[in-house]
């Protein structure tokens, strides 16, 4: 693991010709929405795929965040949402979709931020819920996701994103302690074909693509500003069109890895049926059952991509893989056939 005090910041995040367009374009915003900075700014968070700046105003912080080319879409993006969802996501004050630049208020406390949040049922059944009607409220707004620069990571894509990343010898880490062995990626590529099979089995239940937020878990949604308010999903840079349900993989895995439960507990199980209620008026709801199954297995290959997407430009700076990040590509790549939540527990 990267020492807390190594710096791991995309090298132009640090360009102070690059900060000074940064400064000189919020301070046009906030000019423009009638505010002024009132103190320093901060730089909270610098990652190889993003930063965010705390710019404290004359009525409360604002926050600026920059994304890295592998998830430049994320400006876009947020044209999108709040035009066709507006009820789940922040209202950005100002974006730069060219840049990849956002200026977003401030959004309270996140859910891991609020004590006992992270570790109620209720509070992750709300958050499945609310994020369930987002994504049908966007299925006839496909066409604008990927007008936005979302990743095609449906099922009929995944296949041949899980071969590109097996041929990568560099992103496998290839027979490196923290990679795959020669012997693990021929397996994985020997397993291809099953794969495949996976994908056009779920594909084939019919179920629309929509917008798929793949990292969503306590940290990256706001707690109610109020008691019984809406949840609002933020962080949206390894979003993806893709089959919905491939949500549930990480949003499981947190639940289950908090509350301490194993695969296949009643707890995940009812989760995921409060999140599939959004569909059961126009699918069997066995279908839905067996297709959250199948995307949650197939979904770690949208996440092994995302980790590639992640460290892109990190790569091409010169500066090479840091071993806080590598790791994401062969360990998703891995896992792909390991149990998941939805899987029954061992008898």
């Amino acid at each position: 693991m990267t020492g807390e005090d190594e710096d791991v910041a995309l090298p132009r995040w640090r360009d102070p010709a690059w900060r000074a367009a940064v400064d000189g374009w919020v301070e046009e915003q906030l000019s423009r929405l009638g505010l002024r900075q009132t103190a320093d700014t901060k730089q909270d968070r610098s990652y190889p795929w993003s930063t965010v700046i705390e710019v404290p105003t004359n009525d409360g912080s604002v926050w600026f965040k920059a994304n890295a080319r592998g998830m430049h879409q994320e400006a876009a993006l947020y044209d999108v949402l709040v035009r066709r969802a507006p009820d789940h996501v922040l209202h950005p004050l100002a974006l730069d979709v060219d840049r990849g630049w956002l200026l977003l208020p401030d959004g309270g406390q996140t859910l891991r931020a609020v004590e006992g949040a992270r570790t109620d049922l209720g509070v992750w059944e709300q958050l499945l819920v609310e994020y369930s009607h987002l994504q049908r409220e966007l299925e006839p707004y496909v066409d604008e996701l990927f007008a936005a620069g979302l990743v095609d990571a449906t099922p009929s894509a995944l296949p041949a994103m899980r071969d590109a990343l097996l041929a990568d010898d560099r992103l496998l880490l290839l027979d490196t302690e923290k990679g795959l062995s020669s012997a693990e990626r021929d397996e994985l590529v020997a397993y291809a074909p099953t794969y495949a099979k996976q994908c056009r089995d779920l594909a084939a239940y019919g179920i629309a693509v929509t917008l798929q937020h793949d990292d969503l878990h306590d940290h990256n949604v706001f707690a109610p500003a109020e008691p019984g308010g809406p949840l609002r999903v933020f962080d949206w840079g390894d979003a993806v069109v893709g089959q919905p349900f491939g949500t549930l993989l990480i949003s499981l895995k947190f639940v289950a890895m908090l509350a301490n439960l194993d695969p296949g507990a009643d707890e995940l199980l009812r989760l995921r049926d409060a999140y599939l209620e959004a569909w059961t008026d126009d699918y069997d709801t066995n279908d839905l059952v067996e297709a959250a199954r199948l995307a949650v297995r197939v979904d770690a290959v949208s996440r092994a991509d995302c980790f590639r997407r992640a460290i892109l430009e990190w790569d091409e700076s010169g500066r090479g893989y840091r071993t806080m990040f590598d790791e994401g590509v062969p360990s998703w790549l891995r896992e792909q056939r390991d149990p998941t939540s939805l899987d029954p527990s061992p008898a």
